[in-house]
């Protein structure tokens, strides 16, 4: 309740009044076209685009605005990536940005030098020759810059990450720190209560933007 209380201090009560609102759409072509151009889907890609889904929701920018977000998921997770985000909008957690990845070109770092929550990309696991999780539309990440993925030993390869490499929030009356995701915060758990692995529990690399869901079993 602390950090809800200090957050919803930093609003006015006409911004908290606004309503939560999502919505979800099979891709169009005016999305597919974004995706094609921006580099973030292509033939070979390991879902087809009848089995993603264009999503957005409504958040709270950095500056306590009401903010309209989109995202594209795997059609199994969309529904529920809207009631999570209904959960972080009731409780005040800010999202700086949330936009397609397409609007970087499909290049992952430059998304999240602008601290860009993008879930879909048709691209490996970092450092590794295989499809990331990303590339099914079944993970997403959060605020990437207050939660970097980090090796063991090694500082974040984006500067505007290093002052939140030590995991701890220091001043809750900072949006900025809010939008730390600690194994504690309610953010974290509306993930983990429905079944999402989150990258800050692994155990030689953390990845504390991330969080990722398999596929239903059938």
């Amino acid at each position: 309740m602390k950090t809800l209380f200090l957050f919803i201090s930093l609003f006015t009560l006409s911004v908290l009044s606004a309503e939560y609102r999502s919505t979800i759409q099979k891709i169009t072509p005016d999305i597919k076209k974004r995706m094609i151009d921006g580099n973030s889907w292509r033939d070979g890609c390991p879902v087809a685009l009848r089995d993603l889904r264009y999503i957005q929701v409504t958040h709270y920018d950095f500056r306590g605005k009401t903010k309209i977000g989109e995202l594209i998921m795997h059609r199994s997770v969309a529904k529920e990536i809207t009631e999570i985000f209904r959960e972080l909008y009731q409780i005040g957690y800010p999202i700086n940005r949330m936009s397609l990845v397409s609007d970087f070109g499909g290049n992952d770092y430059r998304s999240i030098e602008h601290d860009n929550t993008s879930a879909f990309n048709c691209r490996n696991a970092t450092g590794k020759q295989k499809w990331s999780k990303h590339a099914y539309g079944l993970a997403i990440d959060i605020n990437p810059i207050e939660n970097p993925y980090l090796k063991r030993g090694k500082h974040s390869s984006h500067s505007k990450s290093r002052p939140f490499e030590k995991r701890v929030h220091k001043d809750l009356a900072k949006t900025e720190d809010i939008a730390i995701l600690l194994e504690s915060d309610r953010a974290t758990q509306f993930f983990k209560k429905r079944g999402w692995t989150w990258g800050g529990d692994w155990k030689y690399i953390k990845d504390y933007q991330h969080f990722q869901k398999k596929l239903p079993s059938n």
